[in-house]
């Protein structure tokens, strides 16, 4: 029995008065008279303690809210798009909806089994995150590999900005050569700026000076250093150094697994523009760029590395020049150069 229940009793049953209950229970007199009054109102039932959860709560998520979070889930899930919190809170926001927290978000999704809770990780104080501090500091390069609708092996070569993770190049080449790498490049920088800095791994079509015995730079390294970008390489079978492009290929081959399977590389081509366009506008770059990234300054037109002159010197090696007037100079983080939808200039060399 409940001491409310014994108190109520001594009172009732016993006949101790409300100063006596009191003394005896170590409560005071108010709250033996508020009991009594419960009792005589609802019963012995009504002393015991009473929820002060509210009737109602004001900040609660709407059922309309949960509906469209778990229906955006699904079909960005569907789409082989980013699907997190931030991203859902985002389109609700481009709904023209309030969305809640994104802790909210996630817990509407766990609560309806659309995430997996997975084994306690690592705490996230413990990693040492790399992360440019703004757009065009330095852009992550890579490739991935792929397949054509009979079996072709097809590489796809990707350039994502750091700091916003724009997707600045997605094109498909067999295979994925030093030239590809700087047409590639100088077609991006051309849109979006030339970057203070480049990351890649040590693959051949990026650096060989590391190359042992070999010494020297390839047509990528020599671009770079004339235009006076600096170029960063990630150690030796080490992945996790260009861990946000390691991650977008992920994204990439989720998207491209369902779609029908391209027959000829223009197809792969057309495809991979249409996910560049979906990427860019609604899918990761979207909501990260309006959590991270100030509105745009406009900025006075500037001039951008055109497109490559290949010329084959020596024993067929490949080299590729731009017009002298294309040197790189520094642009206030934040700003945009004329006609670009990309990262904002921030060559700091």
């Amino acid at each position: 029995m409940s001491k409310q229940k014994v108190i109520v009793l001594a009172v009732t049953v016993q006949g101790l008065s409300k100063a006596e209950a009191a003394r005896r229970y170590g409560v005071s007199r108010q709250w033996v008279h508020e009991l009594l009054t419960r009792y005589r109102t609802g019963g012995l039932d009504a002393v015991e303690a009473r929820s002060r959860r509210p009737n109602s709560n004001p900040r609660s998520t709407g059922a309309d809210i949960t509906a469209r979070s778990l229906a955006l889930r699904a079909s960005l899930t569907d789409a082989g798009l980013d699907a997190g919190p931030v991203t859902i809170a985002w389109h609700l926001e481009r709904e023209g909806l309030q969305p809640p927290s994104t802790s909210t978000i996630r817990r509407i999704l766990h609560t309806s089994g659309m995430i997996t809770r997975e084994p306690k990780k690592r705490p996230k104080a413990s990693l040492h995150r790399f992360e440019a501090h703004q757009p065009n500091e330095t852009w992550q390069s890579d490739f991935t590999h792929w397949s054509l609708a009979d079996g072709t092996d097809i590489e796809i070569l990707n350039f994502l900005d750091d700091h916003s993770r724009y997707l600045l190049a997605c094109t498909a080449y067999r295979p994925v050569t030093v030239t590809a790498v700087v047409t590639t490049f100088l077609t991006a920088a051309a849109e979006h700026g030339l970057p203070a800095s480049t990351l890649t791994d040590n693959g051949m079509v990026y650096t060989t000076r590391l190359a042992g015995g070999r010494g020297g730079r390839n047509a990528f390294e020599h671009q770079l250093h004339a235009l006076g970008i600096t170029q960063k390489n990630g150690s030796p079978n080490h992945p996790q150094t260009q861990g946000k492009i390691e991650r977008f290929h992920q994204t990439l081959k989720k998207w491209l697994t369902g779609q029908p399977r391209a027959h000829t590389l223009d197809d792969l081509n057309e495809q991979l523009e249409k996910f560049r366009h979906i990427y860019t506008t609604n899918a990761r770059t979207g909501p990260w760029a309006a959590a991270h990234r100030p509105p745009p300054t406009p900025q006075p037109p500037r001039q951008h590395p055109q497109a490559p002159n290949r010329e084959t010197t020596g024993a067929g090696a490949s080299t590729v020049s731009t017009s002298s007037g294309n040197s790189p100079s520094a642009t206030p983080a934040g700003s945009t150069t004329s006609g670009s939808a990309g990262p904002t200039p921030a060559n700091t060399s």
